[in-house]
């Protein structure tokens, strides 16, 4: 299997042997390189979901989905990219002004922090911190901040009680996904994104871990679902009541910072469950079977990754356009009766099966 320190030792070494550089530049020219890498891809990865969301919800629809603009389609997503960004950005005269436009970057920024710390394969991983998990869990929640100031500083009813919605939900739903990821760390040992994937080298913890880690997968996936706002989740911009919700009053290019979160929160929710569940880039191995597990040693780390991110998205449409939306009530009942109690209980549980 490919190790990508192959790629990243022979830039290291380029800028310090070739080229001479010393210490200071070295790393200034690293931290450049790896802050474009992660900016382009957060980018290409939004609008891949996109289109692949409205292709697949054209399928549960019977519908075709995008098919004019570029074979299948496929320019259309850019076509909206570059009209969103051309846009006006209309002024609010009554809101808070400087916290309206800050509201955005905070949503993008706790998003794009998440994005930088997962380990997309073999040896590719920005930033390896030995409290990974802990720190995923903190900057993700700076999205709650971004999404409660817009509601509030756009001095509207429907985006005020938008973001009351979400601030409520987001915050409930962030126990049972951390008590879930919580679980594999007792399985794990560690709180380290690498150090979890390696120890998934033999199996992966869906498998390793038992009824203990598929109970957990099932909450975290929910969870997760609930946390990027999407149906049946979708309370906090429900476009039937509060015509868009919390970013009611946004336009143009800061509209659509939430629309590129949204989506990268999408594949930021499916990576971590992928790197703690289903072996991260680890390729799947049987016990027994050599000839098979060298046959999937040859496919490289990067695309299983992203196939079982794929597969994770996937599921997180269906449930979308399968099922209605929640009322409140429903949606919080959900999380503190059932989620949260059954959460604790197997937390619990795998901790006694650990110790044993």
């Amino acid at each position: 299997m490919f190790d990508f320190k192959i790629v990243t030792s022979w830039i290291e070494n380029l800028l310090r042997v070739e080229l001479g550089l010393d210490n200071f530049w070295t790393l200034a020219i690293e931290f450049v390189l790896v802050g474009v890498a992660l900016l382009a891809a957060y980018a290409l990865i939004a609008l891949v979901l996109i289109y692949a969301e409205r292709k697949i919800c054209a399928f549960f629809q019977c519908r075709i989905g995008p098919d004019r603009v570029g074979k299948w389609g496929l320019i259309q997503v850019i076509a909206d990219m570059i009209k969103i960004l051309t846009k006006e950005i209309i002024p609010i005269k009554r809101s808070e002004k400087l916290l309206f436009f800050l509201a955005p970057f905070f949503v993008i920024i706790g998003s794009f922090l998440t994005f930088g710390a997962l380990p997309f394969a073999k040896g590719l991983h920005a930033i390896d911190f030995n409290i990974g998990v802990l720190y995923i869990l903190a900057v993700s929640s700076l999205g709650v901040i971004g999404i409660v100031l817009a509601g509030w500083s756009s001095n509207n009813k429907y985006s005020l009680i938008g973001a009351m919605r979400a601030g409520a939900q987001l915050i409930s739903y962030e126990i049972s996904a951390g008590l879930a990821l919580m679980t594999m760390v007792v399985l794990a040992g560690s709180m380290q994104l690498s150090t979890i994937v390696e120890s998934q080298a033999d199996g992966w913890f869906i498998f390793k871990g038992g009824i203990f880690a598929f109970v957990a997968f099932v909450i975290y996936l929910i969870a997760g679902h609930a946390e990027t706002n999407r149906g049946p989740f979708d309370l906090p911009e429900s476009e039937s009541e509060l015509t868009a919700g919390y970013h009611t009053e946004y336009s143009g290019i800061m509209f659509g910072f939430y629309y590129v979160a949204e989506y990268t929160n999408l594949f930021i929710i499916s990576a971590i469950a992928t790197t703690m569940f289903l072996g991260g880039w680890m390729p799947l191995h049987i016990p027994g079977l050599d000839g098979f597990n060298q046959v999937m040693d040859y496919i490289p780390s990067v695309v299983w990754f992203f196939g079982k991110c794929a597969f994770c998205i996937f599921l997180a449409l269906w449930v979308r356009w399968s099922y209605p939306r929640l009322r409140i009530d429903q949606l919080l009942k959900l999380e503190w009766k059932i989620l949260m109690p059954i959460s604790l209980i197997n937390i619990a549980a795998i901790a006694v099966a650990v110790t044993i």
